[in-house]
């Protein structure tokens, strides 16, 4: 299966988009999955990786207990778009807000992420009087997928660098119409929103950050996926179960968890975010983000728009303030959760409303 049987082509208009995979496509995942070849027993912790009981409960579950439909239904709840940027068609969830003095926020995921991370907090970013918010915290919500993510077309050339991703994101928010906007990112979603605060267009008021790229020494780009991510993607693109298990994983040590992924996000909203990859086939194409910047350094890099910044208890990286201060001399905002990891929406959606919330409190009186 290839994108193409699920996204239809993108136009400089944006056009409306209605996520629909064919049911023979579901059938032939679940056929994959009952016909899995289950390593032999390994270590029963997670110290070499996904233990075996947990492998099969979960692969257990997505071939005969979750339901792609119910998610389906939900990312169709949300208006979903497609435009053509830079030769590239972008996928992107667009939630305007019932609130005329909105402030827009552009949303950007990571890998192994997907829009999946934000489907919870858009309707209490976009309408907070219905979800314990004032009218004034109001949000405009954009949330793409990244290039070779989910339904936005994978690159045929190279060169789809962090810069080159916000120069799309810039053209993406004045398509729009949004003449004053801020942007948020995590993971390699905060490389793309830092790229942005140094590309500085137009109408972009300030940045926030669950993930800070701050060091007195050189901070390489990411290390998973950067080498030969080609050769170890044909194994994920053929077994959904070894899909699966490659990003299963990273929700185990990269989320704020008592010893199981499911003690932070459950069984459907982990397999929601794996399914989008194996129904879109990007397994490859995402992960050449990787590859693209994998010479990528963002230490020493100053920014002087105004940066906000949440750190979380269990996030991979955690910078102190002082380091921060040296290297974004705009730093509006700077708050430690008490609960949290990398994928911070996704895990606890109603502290990241709120961080959202307080940081650009400031900028909305400007």
């Amino acid at each position: 299966m290839t994108q193409g049987s699920l996204i239809p082509e993108a136009t400089e208009q944006v056009r409306l988009f209605h996520v629909s995979v064919p049911q023979e496509v579901i059938d032939d995942l679940r056929a994959r999955l009952r016909a899995t070849r289950f390593p032999n027993a390994q270590p029963k912790d997670w110290s070499q990786g996904v233990p075996i009981a947990h492998a099969r409960a979960l692969v257990q579950y997505w071939e005969s207990g979750y339901d792609w439909r119910r998610f389906e239904t939900e990312l169709n709840s949300f208006p979903n778009f497609r435009t053509l940027i830079d030769g590239l068609g972008i996928h992107f969830i667009h939630g305007r807000s019932p609130h005329p003095d909105a402030l827009p926020i552009l949303l950007t995921h990571g890998w192994p992420g997907s829009i999946a991370e934000f489907i919870e907090i858009i309707r209490p970013l976009t309408n907070p009087t219905e979800h314990g918010g004032r009218a004034q915290d109001a949000f405009h919500v954009v949330v793409p997928s990244l290039p070779g993510f989910g339904f936005s077309d994978t690159p045929t050339d190279t060169g789809w660098t962090l810069t080159r991703i916000a120069s799309a994101w810039s053209e993406l928010m004045q398509r729009l119409g949004y003449r004053r906007w801020v942007a948020q990112g995590g993971d390699w979603g905060a490389g793309v929103t830092i790229a942005l605060g140094h590309l500085l267009p137009a109408g972009l008021a300030g940045i926030h950050l669950n993930l800070q790229f701050v060091s007195p020494t050189e901070i390489a780009g990411n290390l998973s996926q950067s080498t030969w991510p080609q050769t170890i993607e044909y194994a994920l693109a053929d077994s959904p179960a070894g899909q699966a298990m490659w990003i299963y994983e990273k929700f185990y040590r990269w989320t704020d968890n008592a010893g199981s992924p499911e003690d932070v996000l459950s069984r459907d909203q982990m397999l929601d975010n794996i399914s989008l990859y194996w129904f879109t086939n990007t397994a490859a194409s995402s992960a050449r983000i990787n590859w693209e910047n994998k010479d990528a350094s963002f230490s020493g890099d100053k920014l002087s728009l105004p940066v906000a910044a949440t750190v979380y208890p269990r996030e991979v990286y955690r910078p102190p303030k002082s380091w921060a201060e040296q290297t974004y001399s705009n730093l509006i905002y700077w708050h430690e959760a008490e609960h949290g990891g990398h994928f911070a929406a996704f895990e606890e959606p109603d502290i990241f409303v709120e961080e959202m919330r307080s940081a650009f409190r400031t900028l909305r009186e400007q």
